[in-house]
């Protein structure tokens, strides 16, 4: 292979790469507990804000479970496959990320309160960052395998909502990072 070639293959290869790298983060991905996801409704409990963020308290409720035809009803295309299969929004394209407002970012789905703007950072990746949800409570934490690699999915514990991904590499006093997609969030703005 002549230098020449050799260029042209490296730059092909490193094109092929990135596109490939882009398709992975638009695709949707499957959470490995994506089977054991519950098909009826049980009971969790959760803890209740009200818009301005005041903790109203626990409360227990019976998840909800609908079906594809029903979420898509009431959601958004890119809502959708974010929320109800696993997807990731392309960087730096969602509503959220970039937002400095105060407020309470709940689920786009049920409306569950979720984050607020107080442990809302800049993590410089693209998507609205975190570090700590509003209550545990409200969160569920699961293992992703997709891609050949393990993750912490986080999902609304009320209506089993994709919400994002949770990382280690976050600010202190958690050193975690909540990286949502603003997709799955619908932001409440406080008065």
């Amino acid at each position: 292979m002549n230098s020449h070639q050799s260029r042209r293959f490296f730059v092909i290869a490193g094109a092929t790469a990135t596109a490939a790298w882009a398709l992975h983060r638009t695709l949707p991905t499957w959470p490995v507990e994506a089977s054991a996801k519950p098909t009826m409704p049980h009971d969790v409990v959760i803890v209740e804000y009200s818009d301005q963020g005041q903790n109203v308290g626990k409360k227990t409720v019976q998840t909800i479970v609908k079906t594809d035809a029903e979420w898509k009803q009431m959601l958004s295309k890119e809502s959708f496959d974010v929320t109800r299969h696993a997807g990731t929004e392309v960087p730096y394209t969602g509503k959220y990320w970039d937002l400095h407002d105060k407020g309470l970012f709940r689920c786009i789905c049920c409306g569950t309160a979720l984050f607020t703007s107080e442990t809302k950072y800049d993590s410089h990746t693209g998507w609205p960052s975190f570090w700590q949800p509003l209550a545990k409570e409200n969160v569920r934490e699961s293992l992703d395998s997709s891609f050949g690699e393990d993750r912490t999915a986080v999902s609304c514990r009320l209506c089993d909502a994709h919400l994002g991904h949770l990382f280690d590499d976050g600010p202190q006093p958690t050193g975690l990072r909540y990286c949502m997609n603003s997709a799955s969030l619908r932001f409440v703005k406080f008065a």
